[in-house]
């Protein structure tokens, strides 16, 4: 899992309890999901389709700075399916893990899915590709 992004939790981000709202971070997570689905597919033009489970493990509050990780687990003809783990970067406690978000690309026309020509063997090696570009080690 590749931790690629991070957010200040701010007051506006808080519920009753003072810790993360849940909404907020599933907020997050769709968002930062569907970045690393468009980056990976090389199309801005894919919408969510599910979100499996989602378990919240652990509070983050005011101040703690959270990142989040994410992994292609499938590559359908018009799907890909990503885990995202959202974790607090100073101790690295999950605070909460999203399993199976899929995301299906479309026709900006006809809303209807579309192949998006990528298998997972080519998406590893992009990756591996980008890795290298930018001098990043896993």
């Amino acid at each position: 899992m590749r931790f690629l992004s991070r957010r200040l939790v701010m007051p506006n981000d808080l519920n009753y309890a003072n810790a993360l709202f849940g909404g907020r971070a599933l907020e997050w997570i769709d968002e930062e999901a569907a970045i690393y689905a468009i980056c990976q597919l090389e199309t801005n033009f894919l919408v969510t389709k599910h979100i499996g489970e989602i378990s919240f493990e652990s509070p983050a509050i005011q101040g703690d700075v959270v990142e989040f990780g994410l992994e292609t687990k499938k590559v359908g003809r018009t799907s890909i399916t990503v885990s995202c783990l959202v974790r607090n970067k100073a101790t690295k406690k999950t605070i909460c893990y999203a399993d199976d978000i899929v995301f299906v690309r479309v026709d900006p026309d006809s809303k209807k899915p579309m192949p998006h020509g990528k298998t997972m063997e080519q998406l590893v090696t992009q990756t591996e590709e980008e890795i290298r570009s930018l001098n990043m080690t896993e």
